[in-house]
Order: C-alpha cells, then sequence, then structure tokens
C-alpha cells in the first residue's frame, strides 16, 4: 500500500493504519531492531513502540519519508533498550562494535557543547552523503544507521567482505576528513 494512503488512515484515525504500516514496514524494522538488540522480544517489543509511537504522533506530523521515519524511531528506541541494559544482560547487541568503527571520524559525546552541536554533525554527515557514490552512502548506512553485519551487506551487493570493508573504511577515512574541513574536532 502506498505510504501517503496509510498516512491518511493515520489522520482519520483509522487503526488499520496500525494493520498496514506492520505489514509494509514491520519485517525490515524488526531486522533493524534485531541488528541493534540480538533479542527477538525485545526487537518486536521496539516495534510495537514503534507503531505507538507513530499513531501518538500522526497527526500533526506528516512524515515525507515514512519508511525513513519508521526507522528512525525503531534505532532510536532499540539503542535506548539496549543503553538501559536490558539487551546487555541478555548477550548484548552490536552498538559497541559499530562506535568503535566510527571512533576515528565522529568527535565523542558527553561534554555540553558537543551535545550543541549534534544537529550541525547529523547536517554535516547528510550532506557529507549526499557526495559519495550510492553504493558507498547505501553500505555506510546500513552498516552504521541500521546495523547490518559485514556479511549481509557483503551479501546484499554480491561483493566480497574484504571489498565491503574496503568501502566502509574509504568512506570513514573521507568522512573525517570532510568533518574536519566543516570545523568539527574529532
Amino acid at each position: 500500500m502506498d505510504d501517503q494512503i496509510i498516512l491518511d488512515m493515520f489522520f482519520a484515525r483509522q487503526e488499520t493504519a496500525l494493520i498496514e504500516t506492520k505489514q509494509k514496514y514491520g519485517q525490515r524494522l524488526h531486522h533493524t531492531s534485531m541488528n541493534i538488540l540480538h533479542n527477538y522480544e525485545d526487537a518486536e517489543e521496539c516495534v510495537n513502540d514503534t507503531l505507538l509511537k507513530a499513531w501518538d504522533a500522526i497527526p500533526p506530523t506528516r512524515p515525507t519519508s515514512f519508511g525513513a521515519y519508521l526507522a528512525k524511531i525503531t534505532r532510536n528506541l532499540s539503542i535506548n533498550k539496549w543503553e538501559a541494559g536490558s539487551a546487555a544482560k541478555r548477550g548484548g547487541g552490536s552498538i559497541p562494535l559499530l562506535l568503535s568503527e566510527l571512533e576515528d571520524c565522529i568527535p565523542a559525546s558527553g561534554g555540553l557543547e558537543e551535545i550543541c552541536e549534534a544537529k550541525f554533525l547529523t547536517e554535516s554527515i547528510n550532506s557529507f552523503l549526499s557526495t559519495v557514490s550510492q553504493t558507498a552512502r547505501v553500505t555506510f548506512t546500513l552498516r552504521y544507521f541500521h546495523g547490518e553485519s559485514i556479511q549481509s551487506i557483503s551479501k546484499q551487493f554480491k561483493i566480497s567482505e574484504s571489498k565491503t570493508k574496503s568501502i566502509l573504511f574509504r568512506v570513514r577515512k573521507k568522512l573525517k576528513i570532510h568533518l574536519e574541513k566543516e570545523g568539527i574536532v574529532i
């Protein structure tokens, strides 16, 4: 079903909007959450919480990219759940690995100044990603937004794992240079 029709259903407060949303995006959202949490029940809870947050926010919000809007909610909920420790108690997730890969090109968080610059950082990263090839952009997004494994990305693009790692390495290196030019201290 078309996203605009689903959004119209949200605006009309039709509960079938939730069913249609879960049917269209549920599997992808669950996959994103599983990549972070590695726990089926926690991932399912995050997907259901995503639907609830979407129900509460629409209306008045009308996202321009409904799938990306839902993915961001799911990702944030999953990270919050991971940070709260519930997922770590049952085997952990992949967040430490993902963060360690990005630590050379993303500034550390914690200080008030860095927190205030988070929006600028996001805009700068998005600006940078628009300058790289589609393959590099999608590979980077799959790895660092959706938490996909190197193996999974390699299979999707039908390339070797070493090629995937090489693409990610080059994008991180270029991102670091871009952020330094933007005045973001690493």
